[in-house]
């Protein structure tokens, strides 16, 4: 049995996530109040009391939605049905959403009343490099720990600045270095 979703509430909820990003595009996090996410969003402080904790819940949905959607463009789905990691043979597509929700990760980056976003992403980034990084040869004699955090710190870094300095090489370019540097590291193969 399926429930239908009232088309009503996904339009106040995406009206209320949509003010709320383009305040945090504007001002710091902390400064921003529940009564402008409302005006801007044309409803009322109920209503944004009624789908959301207060405005750090608003946050972390947030984060979650976008970092969510960064994971699931890492794989794909090829035409037998299995799940392909994008990881091992590109970094252009998750490149490109970067470039996509630039707003967004500029905004994130750039408000430093923020903090939780850029350890979930390096979070997530971590687990990815733990998963995949090849622990022999040129890497053998470093701590596995060690060479995934540090990798994971730099491809974090890089999109940072990638994306804070208004994305100053093509995400092509950007991919191909990532994915050198990953390569040599042993990260990708």
């Amino acid at each position: 049995m399926s429930t239908k979703v009232d088309r009503r509430i996904v339009k106040t909820k995406d009206a209320i996530f949509q003010s709320f990003l383009s305040l945090i595009a504007e001002k710091n996090f902390e400064e921003i109040t529940i009564n402008e996410i409302a005006e801007r969003a044309n409803v009322n402080r109920g209503t944004i009391y009624f789908h959301y904790t207060d405005k750090y819940d608003l946050l972390d949905r947030c984060i979650e939605v976008y970092l969510n959607k960064m994971s699931m463009v890492s794989t794909t789905i090829d035409a037998n049905g299995d799940t392909i990691d994008l990881l091992q043979s590109s970094l252009l597509p998750i490149v490109h959403y970067f470039e996509e929700h630039y707003t967004f990760y500029a905004s994130m980056f750039a408000n430093k009343g923020v903090p939780t976003f850029r350890q979930r992403l390096l979070d997530i980034v971590i687990e990815n490099i733990r998963m995949h990084i090849n622990m022999e040869d040129d890497n053998k004699h470093y701590n596995k720990e060690f060479i995934t955090h540090f990798m994971a710190s730099a491809f974090v870094g890089t999109i940072e600045w990638w994306i804070v300095n208004q994305m100053p090489q093509s995400p092509d370019e950007i991919s191909d270095q990532l994915c050198g540097l990953l390569k040599r590291n042993q990260v990708i193969h």
